[in-house]
């Protein structure tokens, strides 16, 4: 069973840790403000849906150490193998020259910019 205020002060350490505000949360993680709102106030228990979008939209928050604080915040990042880039990219594409169609930029705060090319060079 989760402890409810042990999951409201882990759910506040979470908001600082990205400086938002509890509205900017509800909205990242796609809830009403009402439900963020219950929670701190400990009105209402978290439910598993609610659960499972903290922990999909912040990759750092380990599911573990939000329902039961264990565990650690900022979850540590798995090291593996550095690899190229182009490793993945099989030899015939590679031998072709290739230039760049589209950059997509993401942004944090969800927004997001798309630069074509200019074909007309």
């Amino acid at each position: 069973m989760v402890n409810t205020e042990e999951f409201v002060q882990r759910l506040e350490k979470i908001l600082n840790y990205y400086g938002v505000s509890a509205s900017a949360f509800a909205d990242k993680i796609a809830v009403q403000r009402s439900t963020i709102s219950h929670l701190l106030s400990g009105r209402n228990k978290p439910s598993l849906e609610f659960v499972l979008k903290v922990v999909k939209s912040f990759p750092e928050v380990n599911l573990y150490w939000l329902l039961n604080g264990k565990g650690t915040f900022p979850a540590a990042k798995k090291e593996g193998p550095i690899t190229s880039p182009t490793e993945s990219i099989p030899n015939e594409k590679l031998s072709k020259p290739r230039s760049i169609k589209k950059i997509i930029i993401f942004y944090e705060d969800g927004s997001f910019e798309a630069f074509d090319r200019n074909t007309t060079t």
